[in-house]
């Protein structure tokens, strides 16, 4: 088995390798390669920083047993040896983490993602920050630099979404936002409310990672495709042909549509890509005989107690239960500046210590 030491050596030379493309002319005029490098950069600076801080400790607990093996004053070396033993601590505890950032990943972290978002309790208020969710995500995929696709929605008069799915595309996507399953709580005065009483309402999030065609037999009998008229995202547009598609597995009953595209093909290949994607999400959980289990664990039921994370605009901050995380920064968050809760939940993950917690109510 590979040491530790040597994971953090092959990681530190490809931190040095892609520094260095960076700066190359002809890589900067290639964005796409760019943009990817940049991506696989983030993805290794947090190793990089443990690992530059794990050096550091080293390097001062050489100094100290220097001491205490070649200094005869008794009172440096007891500074020296309560020194070490804080200093090894500290190594201990930086090795641990560096264990859990280099655990084996999740074989589907490299894939694109679709994403499912859901007003759950609170009506309007609940589809309201639905299009919240939906423009902090897109938000964040862009400045990662993934490519974010629009593929069908259920819009309210107020401009809000009783339901919005939506794709991202990039290596790696399902890695950076497969935490975000589960039911989002917001507390705040709706824009409807008068008297300024806070409301706390629910959104629930599913993250599916793509399923490539291979994967997945679907038999063309099988499916019942159905076109229709329909207006695009955010209501800019309504159609004069039937380019809306509707594709439905007829053996599972399982729907996706795509309305987004005036071209009938791409909204059929977007609504094919959902179905797979549902499809083999639904194979993995049968496959571990929890179905029913493995779908209410991603949304929940959207009940006002249920929550992963809460956004409270009256405080201004923004709480993970799952991780006991809180932020006072919640327009940056909102803004898609997500990278502290996605960090703190990819190694809490990984060490273990990711919990079903739902907090206490905060109120």
């Amino acid at each position: 088995m590979t040491s530790l030491d040597e994971r953090i050596r092959e990681i530190e030379n490809r931190y040095d390798e892609i520094l260095s493309s960076l700066s190359d002319p002809t890589v900067i005029a290639d964005q796409v390669r760019f943009q990817k490098l940049g991506r696989e950069l983030s993805e290794i600076e947090p190793i990089h920083a443990l690992a530059a801080r794990l050096f550091e400790a080293k390097a001062e607990a050489a100094d100290l047993k220097h001491i205490l093996s070649s200094s005869e004053e008794e009172e440096l070396r007891r500074m020296a040896k309560d020194e070490l033993d804080i200093t090894e601590a500290g190594i201990n505890a930086v090795e641990t983490e560096l264990e859990g950032l280099l655990a084996p990943s999740d074989p589907d972290d490299k894939r694109s993602v679709i994403i499912e978002i859901r007003a759950g309790a609170g009506g309007d208020e609940a589809a309201l920050f639905c299009g919240v969710l939906y423009r902090m995500y897109s938000a964040y995929a862009l400045n990662q630099g993934f490519r974010v696709e629009f593929i069908d929605a259920s819009e309210t008069e107020l401009g809000g979404y009783k339901e919005i799915t939506f794709s991202i595309e990039g290596r790696g996507a399902f890695s950076r936002f497969k935490y975000e399953s589960g039911v989002h709580r917001v507390q705040r005065v709706p824009v409807t409310e008068s008297s300024g009483r806070i409301h706390t309402s629910t959104v629930t999030v599913a993250v599916l990672p793509e399923a490539e065609a291979v994967e997945i037999d679907i038999n063309p009998g099988d499916l019942k495709i159905d076109t229709f008229r329909a207006s695009g995202a955010g209501g800019q547009h309504v159609n004069r042909t039937e380019s809306a598609i509707r594709i439905t597995h007829l053996p599972t009953g399982i729907i996706a549509q795509c309305q987004d595209e005036r071209s009938q093909y791409k909204n059929k290949d977007k609504a094919m890509a959902v179905l797979m994607s549902r499809l083999m999400e639904r194979e993995r959980a049968i496959h571990d005989g929890r179905i029913a289990k493995e779908r209410r664990s991603q949304v929940g039921t959207g009940d006002r107690s249920e929550r992963i994370r809460t956004y409270n605009y009256h405080q201004g901050r923004v709480t993970d239960h799952r991780i006991g995380l809180t932020l006072y920064r919640l327009e940056e968050v909102l803004a898609g500046d997500l990278d502290e809760f996605i960090r703190a939940l990819t190694l809490a993950d990984k060490s273990g210590g990711l919990r079903d917690d739902k907090g206490e109510d905060d109120e």
